[in-house]
């Protein structure tokens, strides 16, 4: 833990949800809320005023939706993309999707216990990406008939096996299905750092953003499935 907190922004239309946050985030030693917004507009108007460490967003907000917020914080082009953690539920898995291709770091559940919020939060702060395993398997799974590439020049399966190692491979299937590196090493009998290190690599020879976009690729060219 370093001596600055995380200055977290709480995005969220419902107020009594968005105190919920406050609270939660608020009582953690490493952690400050520098702010909040109850619309799209706000937040992203918010974030670019206050350059929080983490935005906590809504998907569903009037105004500006959070979908929208996400893409002009973190989305393609951005200058220096935020780092988002949107929280969600299973009848909007739709617009998780969409929150994905716009630039999210991370998601998980609103009904997530607040431990595993703080964790989330604290996930994304050192710059990794967090995707709830429940999450992955049934919104990345349900939406990976959509993930096919009309770009030919990405890299398809064969591509994908080829430059990657047998461990790496393995690697990349965990990532897939929403292990974090602790999960990752106990499964493989590795340490994390190793992990860290396989997960670099695996982003650098694929030329990924972050592992969201690893998860994708993986169900994109069929590494993985929702059905597993």
């Amino acid at each position: 833990m370093t001596d600055t907190p995380i200055k977290v922004l709480i995005c969220e239309d419902q107020e009594l949800v968005r105190a919920g946050y406050i609270t939660i985030f608020s009582v953690q030693p490493d952690m400050e809320v520098v702010g909040e917004a109850a619309n799209g507009r706000a937040a992203v108007e918010a974030a670019r005023r206050l350059r929080p460490d983490v935005i906590v967003m809504d998907i569903r907000m009037p105004i500006l939706d959070g979908i929208e917020a996400t893409r002009q914080l973190a989305g393609p082009g951005t200058e220096a993309p935020a780092k988002v953690l949107v929280v969600t539920t299973f009848n909007v898995d739709e617009y998780v999707y969409e929150a994905l291709k716009a630039g999210a770091s991370g998601f998980l559940l609103k009904d997530a216990p607040p431990a595993e919020l703080v964790n989330g939060v604290r996930t994304i702060a050192r710059g990794e990406s967090l995707l709830a395993p429940a999450v992955t398997r049934t919104l990345i799974g349900t939406f990976a008939d959509r993930l096919r590439p009309a770009d030919p020049s990405r890299p398809a399966r064969e591509e994908v096996v080829r430059a990657l190692t047998p461990r790496e491979l393995e690697v990349l299937e965990q990532i897939a299905a929403g292990l974090s590196n602790a999960e990752i090493a106990a499964k493989l009998f590795i340490t994390a750092e190793t992990v860290k290190t396989y997960v670099s690599r695996i982003l650098a020879k694929l030329q990924l953003r972050d592992r969201v976009q690893a998860v994708v690729l993986a169900y994109r060219v069929g590494l993985v499935s929702g059905t597993d």
